[in-house]
């Protein structure tokens, strides 16, 4: 099963790198981005899980209306991409799941950073997607977690995929910045030896955001825009063409679980 899966949120990468962003302009160019990639996975019939924070969310309810009135599911980014207390842990499923009339089982950290399991479990959440189980300088060293789905307490932990061979991560990174031939291969082989794959991508990065004055290095914006949407249709299409299924987190839950 692919599970494709988007964290949608204010648009702050900017401000990591001393850029400038009002927050307005954060909040529309994530929008659009969104907007962009509903078309796509309409136009495949395929579905996806949304982590949101409860920021955008609060900021674009048209649009969460529409990803679940399409088939997709909702989960939690936190309250705020650059701010957390682990009180928004549970204040943020809580508040997503009063504003959308859904039920938030899952959960994924902003940036991908480390998390109480007993928190994640009290708050209720039955699965975490918050892990890279790869190493990547500055970011995370997580090689001696495993790469591959595993319970913890409750709740059952869902690592982003990396290879087989040597965890190359298969992040949005990766796809932006890997020749697509050589992504496809990689995530061919995770899907035989794992039966599944589990990439996140944002909806800036379907967005125009090479702006000079977002100050962002070459690598985050490459691909991005137009190109990504191109690239993202042209990599849907080869799953499909594969016979690949896809899945929200949760079909996948129940799948490994039943």
């Amino acid at each position: 099963m692919v599970l494709l899966s988007f964290d949608i949120e204010e648009f702050d990468m900017p401000l990591e790198y001393k850029g400038e962003i009002p927050f307005e302009k954060q909040i529309s160019l994530s929008q659009t981005g969104l907007e962009r990639i509903l078309d796509i996975l309409k136009k495949h019939s395929v579905k996806a899980t949304f982590f949101s924070t409860v920021v955008f969310a609060e900021n674009s309810k048209n649009l969460i209306g529409r990803l679940l009135n399409e088939g997709h599911e909702l989960a939690s980014h936190t309250w705020f991409h650059s701010d957390f207390e682990e009180k928004h842990l549970k204040e943020s499923k809580d508040r997503l799941e009063e504003l959308f009339s859904t039920k938030v089982t899952g959960l994924r950290m902003p940036r991908m950073m480390p998390v109480s399991k007993n928190a994640v479990e009290n708050a209720g959440y039955s699965y975490n997607s918050s892990i890279n189980p790869t190493f990547l300088p500055g970011r995370y060293n997580n090689l001696k977690i495993s790469r591959t789905y595993f319970k913890e307490g409750k709740v059952t932990q869902i690592p982003a995929s990396v290879s087989p061979n040597f965890r190359i991560p298969l992040f949005w990174l990766s796809f932006h910045n890997f020749p697509l031939s050589f992504y496809k291969k990689l995530a061919s082989d995770t899907l035989k030896k794992d039966n599944y794959l589990n990439i996140y991508f944002h909806p800036w990065e379907f967005a125009e955001i090479k702006d000079e004055t977002f100050k962002l290095p070459g690598f985050t914006v490459k691909n991005t825009g137009k190109d990504m949407i191109n690239r993202f249709d042209e990599f849907v299409s080869w799953l499909k063409s594969e016979n690949y299924s896809f899945g929200t987190f949760q079909e996948f839950q129940k799948q490994i679980e039943s």
